[in-house]
């Protein structure tokens, strides 16, 4: 790799901590958690031991201070280990993800420094956080949801319902979107940090999902569930905006995702091209094959340099929000468009379980569906280029 990132533009040339960052990811994954995963995916399960170990590795905390018991590193370095990760099991690259770009960096930039000190050492060393924004009757129309927070004395009391919660079997600390006052729309949205065993608070159904299926989704009920005043993060009636901004940086972890699932794709087939023969010749020395694989990986570059272009911009405090669509929209697209391939240049072996990338192909559709649809990103771009 050290001659690959010599050649690099500035734009994708990594720091000594990224490569080192990037390379543990990737031994991690491939020592750790390739062993797992097809019985993960069969049984619709993250090993409980797995959660532990990405905890030992500190990849839960890779942004957070060191003060919080964190990794100290930076936003790009999160991105750099999703996408390793996923390039193995978009299942564990996904939980790692929602820990990072979401739920830290909520904490991180929204929270006082009360709520930093109690949470932040917890989701960095022992506690996996959930994002619970989607209801049933607001998906793309996110502020549009019907769960109310009602202030008591000391207290909020909440209720209502969340769906598609990503890591919510997992997890004991959920960061819960719901309205003090349901007629003045966005702007009655508020962030509650919510614990696992606060009253009134539980988690119900898990879906039984077409890919990443280790990677649990469940629905969320709070009915009277009681939460202190001061677990409010951010302003009371600021919520939106902790929304917003938060899922701006999920939707560049999306994109890692998904040029991770691309590159896993591309490197099955690869080395399966190479090994198949037919007419006499391995199948990779046919120019039809030779054009496909060309193309994949063409497709997987341009996906990753708007990727890193974005997260590059999020951390030098640059306007992001135009990248970050443009990143997810086109890292999905690849996704989907090189795991299909692969499984047309695997032939029948494609599509047998037996061979890795039917559940790539399984796996990459999700991203142009969570953390803001494919139409949702190019909306957001259309705006933004006609200003």
């Amino acid at each position: 790799m050290e001659q690959v990132d010599q050649q690099m533009p500035p734009l994708t040339k990594l720091t000594e901590d990224e490569k080192m960052l990037r390379d543990a990811s990737r031994d991690f994954a491939e020592s750790v958690i390739k062993p797992k995963v097809e019985e993960m995916d069969q049984q619709a399960k993250l090993d409980p031991d797995l959660v532990q170990e990405f905890f030992d590795m500190g990849l839960m905390g890779v942004e957070v201070p060191e003060k919080y018991s964190g990794g100290g590193g930076s936003f790009f370095m999160s991105i750099l280990s999703i996408e390793q990760i996923s390039r193995v099991d978009a299942s564990a690259g996904v939980f790692m993800d929602v820990q990072n770009t979401l739920v830290n960096n909520a904490f991180l930039n929204f929270g006082s420094e009360d709520v930093k000190q109690r949470y932040l050492p917890q989701l960095a060393t022992e506690k996996v956080g959930a994002y619970c924004l989607s209801e049933a009757g607001s998906g793309s129309d996110a502020f549009a949801l019907k769960t109310t927070a009602k202030e008591e004395g000391d207290h909020y009391v909440l209720n209502g319902s969340k769906m598609w919660i990503t890591n919510a079997n997992e997890a004991d600390i959920f960061l819960v979107f719901a309205t003090i006052n349901p007629e003045a729309g966005y702007k009655g949205i508020t962030a509650f940090v919510v614990e696992r065993d606060f009253e009134g608070f539980s988690v119900s159904k898990k879906e039984n999902k077409l890919g990443i299926r280790a990677s649990s989704t469940c629905e969320v009920l709070l009915e009277d569930c009681k939460v202190p005043k001061e677990n409010v993060l951010g302003e009371v009636g600021k919520g939106y905006k902790v929304a917003i901004e938060t899922l701006n940086e999920g939707r560049i972890g999306i994109g890692a995702q998904m040029i991770g699932i691309a590159q896993g794709a591309l490197d099955a087939t690869l080395e399966y091209t190479k090994e198949r023969e037919q007419f006499g010749k391995s199948i990779s020395e046919f120019q039809g094959v030779q054009f496909q694989l060309a193309k994949m990986a063409t497709d997987i570059e341009t996906a990753r340099l708007l990727v890193y272009n974005a997260a590059r911009m999020k951390e030098n405090g640059e306007n992001f929000l135009k990248e970050a669509a443009m990143a997810k929209y086109h890292s999905s697209e690849v996704a989907e468009r090189v795991s299909s391939q692969a499984v047309d240049l695997f032939g029948g072996y494609g599509y047998v379980k037996e061979y890795p990338v039917e559940k790539y192909f399984r796996d990459s559709k999700i991203g142009k569906i969570y953390e803001g649809t494919s139409n949702m990103q190019l909306n957001t771009i259309a705006k933004l280029i006609l200003k």
